[in-house]
């Protein structure tokens, strides 16, 4: 798998992403919604990865600079045809080296509460990953479950 920068231009990544918005929708009252639209994904303290196999998109992510010494991550998504195959630990092992390469200490994530978020809160963990308070512009919420990890 080749996991790279990625400018948010092409259609099959524009998919994915309004593929998770739509189920970040589904699954959380709007207001608790803190998934990133394309645009906004393209701000410059965002830095956004996709991930392929043999010409296929298999997933993406993204990191977002919160400071100097801290980064959030966004946007992890695994298309469907990839579920299963790892590609969710490769592209968080991908960010966690990028982060500490970049200098950060902290990197954090906010996740949902629901039964559908479980899976991603026990790869978090799996990760070394651990329960933290809301950070940066968060607010305490019961739909929000927020982690963070030296890096």
């Amino acid at each position: 798998m080749e996991i790279k920068r990625d400018n948010l231009n092409g259609s099959k990544v524009i998919a994915l992403l309004e593929e998770h918005l739509s189920d970040m929708y589904a699954t959380s009252p709007p207001e608790c919604v803190h998934a990133l639209d394309v645009q906004a994904l393209k701000s410059p303290n965002i830095i956004f990865f996709s991930a392929w196999s043999n010409g296929s998109l298999a997933g993406c992510i993204a990191i977002k600079n919160l400071d100097s010494h801290s980064a959030e991550i966004k946007s992890m998504r695994t298309s469907h045809q990839f579920r299963g195959q790892g590609v969710a630990s490769e592209l968080l092992a991908f960010v966690l080296n990028f982060a500490k390469d970049q200098g950060y200490k902290t990197i954090c994530l906010e996740t949902g509460t629901q039964d559908y978020f479980s899976a991603a809160r026990n790869l978090y963990k799996k990760f070394g990953f651990s329960d933290c308070g809301p950070f940066s512009d968060y607010k305490l919420d019961p739909n929000s479950h927020f982690m963070s990890r030296d890096v």
